[in-house]
């Protein structure tokens, strides 16, 4: 493929594959593109962010 995902793509992607709800339609069209730099980032991202989250649950409710 020669055009780029779009961010919305990426972390719909993303969002899919941490929940292992990923279709196959989908998964080769993320696999088709160079570089995987952009869905290592978001999920690093993404997975932060739900530690975090998690993090300031367990102190609020503690």
């Amino acid at each position: 493929m020669d055009s780029k995902p779009r961010l919305t793509d990426v972390m719909k992607s993303v969002i899919a594959a941490l929940f292992g709800v990923q279709s196959q339609q989908n998964r080769e069209r993320d696999f088709g593109h160079d570089s995987p730099a952009a869905y290592i980032i978001t999920g690093v991202v993404m997975i932060g962010i739900f530690v975090a989250a998690l993090l300031a649950l367990v102190s609020v409710l503690t």
